[in-house]
């Protein structure tokens, strides 16, 4: 099963807060030239100005301005830059090979980045550009060979597989669907993870587009998530850093308000939450909100347990009453019979309890 590690939330939030500390909604906050630059903090500003201002030629000495200090050493912190680079590639698709060839001056165990960000541009030709320079980062074939097999995500691939709700999780056990295996649920799958909101985000500074935003607003719909804390985690990190960045950036406020209208009911719901967060500079109320639910659902367990334990409370013969696969997407499973009560509907409510 996927686990976050909660520091991961912390941390995206503390790199939001330096990036807009840092002057991320203004184009005079980006210096002029990076050569000097070793400071994470003045990096992290130049990045987060930059869409206001491109300026193309300083890339490769902003990148390796990052790695001096060590920005990429952690994977798992190294998101935004990451997105940032892909960003890049994608916006200058006739640069990308030369961006490339002179960011692979970098040390060779930094080389993940480029092979990542490559991967993660989504240009039509990135296989064959990353194919190209594969011999000049040997230390990262595994990674690249892996990559051009489709066994690691692209950066449009992320999404979880939609969890059924308890009645759905009762059919399938009824049906024994989850003995004899469901080939949807054989498919891959590659779950979203905590610094992929750094990584999106990184790809925005550097395109100022709405796609690596959607991205983030679709997260939303995970911020009431009341059975897997990944999703609650990610949804509540997505919430909290757009009303942050919109708060300092009038152009993505904007965009926000355009996106409202185009989500649906649940998500508007929470985008009008963020746009108001922004507007009325109470950022802080939403980090708490998103604090509180994860060590609610972490205290006292998945939605779906604590629904399961209320249908015992309910009496041993009330599945019986309903037939619970009348419930289930107004359909009934053919030939699978109700459960019938007593001992029966009890021991299956135990035995699901225990199982999940």
């Amino acid at each position: 099963m996927y686990r976050v590690r909660f520091s991961a939330l912390a941390r995206g939030i503390v790199v939001l807060a330096v990036l807009v500390s840092t002057g991320i909604a203004t184009a005079s906050a980006a210096p002029s030239s990076v050569s000097e630059l070793t400071p994470r903090e003045a990096v992290l500003s130049w990045i987060a100005a930059y869409r206001a201002k491109p300026a193309l030629a300083q890339v490769p000495a902003a990148v390796r301005a990052a790695s001096k200090f060590g920005a990429f050493r952690d994977v798992d912190s190294a998101g935004v830059y990451v997105g940032f680079i892909a960003g890049l590639f994608a916006s200058n698709p006739a640069k990308s090979e030369e961006l490339v060839v002179k960011m692979l001056s970098l040390p060779a165990e930094e080389h993940w980045v480029i092979v990542r960000a490559v991967a993660y541009s989504g240009l039509p030709q990135w296989k064959q550009l990353l194919g190209k320079v594969a011999a000049r980062m040997p230390g990262r074939k595994i990674m690249v060979e892996k990559y051009l097999a489709g066994k690691l995500p692209t950066l449009d691939q992320f999404a979880f597989q939609e969890e059924p709700n308890i009645l759905v999780r009762m059919r399938d056990a009824l049906t024994l669907k989850s003995a004899l295996g469901d080939e949807a649920a054989k498919q891959p799958s590659f779950d979203p993870h905590p610094d992929l909101i750094d990584t999106y985000w990184g790809y925005y500074y550097a395109t100022g587009t709405y796609s690596p935003v959607a991205r983030i607003v679709a997260m939303l719909a995970w911020a009431k998530e009341r059975n897997s804390i990944a999703k609650l985690t990610l949804g509540s990190m997505a919430k909290h850093t757009l009303s942050v960045n919109a708060a300092r950036d009038p152009a993505l406020l904007s965009l926000l308000k355009w996106a409202r209208t185009q989500q649906p009911k649940n998500t508007a719901a929470e985008l009008d939450e963020v746009i108001e967060a922004a507007e009325t500079a109470d950022t802080p109320r939403l980090r708490k909100q998103a604090l509180d639910a994860i060590e609610e659902l972490k205290r006292k367990g998945p939605g779906f347990k604590r629904d399961v334990s209320l249908w015992g409370q309910v009496g041993q013969g009330a599945l019986s009453l309903g037939c619970i696969g009348l419930a289930v997407a107004g359909q009934v499973a053919l030939g699978v019979p109700c459960v019938v009560g007593g001992a029966l509907s009890s021991g299956f409510l135990y035995y699901w309890g225990q199982q999940q």
